[in-house]
């Protein structure tokens, strides 16, 4: 069953409306103060909010006077900080979730979450005698007792290290399987967006910038603002030259001609702003042959090199556009191999499937 979400608020602001894909893993990503964790507080019944319409299929959850208590939707909630009671033991804390089950059930469907979450053996343990991950896991054994039909998760591995987290999240995808829920992620990791969700919306003051598919969306942003957001430094300005036909656009960057080509905003003309992700700005090799089918070659000079772990950031500006800088990654491998230094001219390639004309506006 689809839920359908929509939410008017002024404090914190709310002008939000989305239906989310039925038994998927959503991302919720945007900056703090985006409105992400009352969003998921409104559709648990927990956030008050000035107009509500929350419905799982035909169920309705809050419209109007309607305003069903949370114990009586089907979710389940996991706090970015967990919220285990500490004076409670691990099994004890599932079962608060199962009190309207005959004491015998509650135990057996406790103990059953538990072994669901891999953390069966600790049910004696208290809060405090567990490590973060497993904390965690409790807490997302807490959250499916009830068996619902849609899962609210606050950030839940931002209180986990690095390894800690890549174990939970195949937890989660295991788990995930095995319940088929609709499942609504908070985070502001784009990364685990993109390793854990199909779907993601991108949040801004309570409203959505931008939606649809992980990979579309961290791909081809459709506004500068979704593009920003995204973290993308490759924002810039060209003359639109003219458009060969609905899916080929010709762009004047200073003394550069490019070509684009895949979804184009209608009635592009005059100037139009684009962006390029550094993954997708391609180093043309100087020990391998190239002719008239490279696409979009520019000969740029080498500013700035990074080298971060097995990956460098590296800066380059662009012939005839002083202003402009490129932003370009590589592995360290590749600069090392190639001897790409401060102060060196390379040629790099922008294919035109990759330059993405963008919306000056937000998209709605």
């Amino acid at each position: 069953m689809t839920l359908s979400v929509q939410l008017r608020h002024g404090g914190p602001p709310l002008d939000f409306a989305a239906d989310f894909p039925d038994g998927r893993i959503t991302a919720l990503v945007g900056p703090s103060g985006s409105g992400k964790t009352s969003i998921l507080r409104a559709i648990a019944g927990l956030l008050p909010v000035r107009q509500a319409h929350v419905a799982l299929g035909t169920e309705i959850w809050a419209e109007g006077n309607i305003h069903r208590p949370t114990r009586e939707r089907s979710i389940g909630f996991v706090s970015q900080h967990y919220g285990l009671f500490p004076h409670l033991t691990v099994q004890a804390n599932v079962e608060t979730a199962l009190i309207h089950l005959p004491i015998g059930e509650r135990r057996k469907r406790a103990l059953h979450c538990l072994a669901l979450a891999h953390v069966e053996g600790l049910e004696r343990r208290y809060p405090d005698e567990l490590s973060g991950g497993q904390k965690q896991r409790v807490a997302l054994a807490r959250a499916i007792a009830r068996q619902p039909q849609v899962l609210l998760l606050d950030e839940p591995f931002s209180a986990v290290d690095r390894s800690t987290r890549k174990r939970l999240y195949i937890e989660l995808l295991r788990l995930h399987e095995q319940l088929a829920a609709t499942v609504l992620l908070v985070t502001h990791d784009l990364d685990e967006a993109a390793q854990l969700a199909s779907h993601l919306l991108l949040l801004r003051h309570g409203r959505i910038v931008q939606s649809g598919a992980t990979s579309e969306v961290l791909t081809r942003p459709t506004s500068e603002e979704a593009a920003r957001l995204l973290d993308i430094p490759n924002i810039f300005t060209a003359r639109v030259d003219g458009t060969a036909s609905g899916r080929n656009l010709r762009l004047r960057w200073g003394p550069h001609a490019l070509r684009a080509t895949g979804p184009l905003p209608a009635g592009i003309e005059g100037d139009l702003r684009w962006a390029i992700l550094p993954s997708n700005v391609l180093l043309v090799r100087p020990d391998k042959p190239w002719g008239s089918h490279l696409e979009n070659p520019l000969l740029v000079i080498v500013e700035e090199v990074i080298e971060m772990g097995t990956e460098a950031v590296v800066r380059l500006q662009p012939q005839g556009l002083s202003e402009a800088r490129l932003q370009m990654r590589l592995p360290v491998r590749a600069v090392h191999r190639y001897g790409i230094a401060v102060g060196r001219e390379v040629t790099v390639s922008l294919r035109a499937g990759d330059i993405v004309p963008l919306h000056t506006g937000p998209a709605r």
